[in-house]
């Protein structure tokens, strides 16, 4: 017996690369346990896979049936049919109302009130005004919501440039604010670099590339204000300043434009990724100065309907808020017979954003020691949808002592253009339109 133990060498190698520990105790798990020790075969695998992995002629490459099996987590509007995480270029001529409507979408969303009957997701805003000053902010902010401030809203009308340093203060603005969803840069050139007046796509490119790179690691909107250039184009979109590279790597593009620059209507034209096409039309409120919405030409689009969603809908929902099982207890639950399994489980995938925009159900599916697994969560915080005949949301106007001085001067194309008003009508119109 004594001897036998002298034949067990404490130190003695179990497989290739591994040793017992010195332990009197043996450690090893069992299977049974959720853990196993890799067998020889299994150490070999995972040592070539590494040397493929690290080798120079390596491209990692994903099989469309891995890809199904991919779950993204879902990625709700932060304006729902407007405002997208993403980087986003809004693009217009001066003076036509830009500031003003960046002003609006920071308020909304730092306050988590409707805008233009949408449901809006409450969260910290940081707007970098870097072509205005304090002053002006405070006039434009109270002429538009008088005295009713968010806390969650905030300014700024400095910053580092794109290669100064700009990026590192964002971060630590979002280290400080943990729930920020939303960053308005007004404007882009105020950012970029100086040197030299020419531009070419790749540089372009690079630059939004950069703040890309920034929203979606921190999974934010970061809206860029920038400028249209005079020549007139079939497509707005290419009325952008600069060349293809700067929508060519954004998610996507606002232009907001007018047929007249004394009109009190403006259009927006909505290109991106995440949303389709749409074409808003806009009426400036003569009181308050915001932007009112007049009509949507492209309203967003509907997928057809999911019989499985709707289904889940009917089991998970704010009175049964959470349910969790296998894919073939969850076809036994919503009395489907006609699906496998598998196939339930890459349906799911694939829809996990859809699921989460018209029912309010996170989804989840994880593999555990016992197989895979499928959770569903209601969100029961999920923002209320207005009532579009009952709530509307009403900017209140400010009382007749405004720091703003001058009456607000309506202009149509029966009246006056720009050139026949008066000095006071040509200065208070011009503080309308920023």
């Amino acid at each position: 017996m004594q001897t036998e133990k002298e034949m067990t060498t404490p130190n003695a190698p179990t497989a290739i690369g591994a040793e017992q520990s010195n332990s009197e105790y043996n450690n090893i798990i069992t299977r049974k346990q959720g853990y196993f020790n890799p067998s020889a075969e299994e150490i070999f695998e995972a040592q070539m896979q590494y040397e493929r992995e690290n080798s120079p002629s390596y491209m990692e490459t994903v099989s469309m049936p891995e890809l199904y099996e991919m779950v993204y987590p879902a990625k709700p509007p932060i304006i729902d049919g407007f405002l997208y995480n993403g980087t986003y270029l809004f693009v217009g001529s001066p003076k036509v109302g830009k500031s003003f409507m960046m002003a609006q979408i920071a308020y909304h969303v730092s306050s988590g009130k409707p805008m233009w009957n949408n449901v809006v997701r409450k969260g910290t805003v940081l707007y970098l005004a870097l072509e205005d000053d304090y002053r002006r902010l405070q006039e434009r902010l109270y002429r538009m919501f008088g005295t009713e401030t968010t806390s969650n809203l905030f300014f700024s009308v400095a910053s580092n440039s794109l290669n100064g340093g700009l990026i590192e203060q964002l971060d630590g603005f979002i280290h400080e604010h943990h729930n920020t969803s939303l960053i308005i840069i007004d404007t882009l050139q105020k950012i970029r670099e100086t040197a030299g007046d020419t531009y070419s796509y790749s540089r372009d490119y690079d630059i939004i590339a950069q703040l890309k790179a920034f929203s979606d690691k921190n999974n934010i909107c970061l809206l860029i204000v920038h400028h249209t250039r005079k020549q007139k184009a079939d497509d707005n979109f290419d009325t952008i300043s600069g060349t293809n590279g700067l929508l060519g790597a954004a998610d996507g593009a606002f232009v907001m434009y007018k047929s007249r620059r004394t009109d009190m209507g403006a259009t927006i034209e909505i290109s991106g990724r995440d949303q389709p096409d749409r074409k808003i039309l806009l009426k400036r409120n003569t009181e308050t100065l915001c932007w009112d919405l007049d009509k949507i030409i492209y309203d967003k689009f509907k997928a057809p309907p999911e019989p499985l969603l709707e289904k889940i809908a009917v089991l998970v929902n704010e009175h049964n808020p959470t349910w969790q099982g296998t894919a073939t207890e969850l076809l036994s639950k919503l009395e489907i017979d006609d699906m496998k399994p598998n196939t339930l489980s890459l349906k799911l995938n694939v829809n996990v954003g859809r699921l989460y925009s018209e029912y309010y159900i996170w989804y989840t599916n994880k593999r555990n020691h016992n197989g895979r697994f499928i959770m569903f969560q209601y969100d029961i915080e999920h923002p209320v949808v207005p009532n579009t005949e009952t709530s509307k949301y009403q900017y209140t106007p400010i009382n007749n002592d405004s720091m703003i001085t001058g009456e607000m001067t309506v202009c149509s194309e029966s009246e006056k253009s720009f050139d026949d008003m008066t000095d006071a009508e040509k200065e208070n119109f011009l503080f309308t339109s920023y």
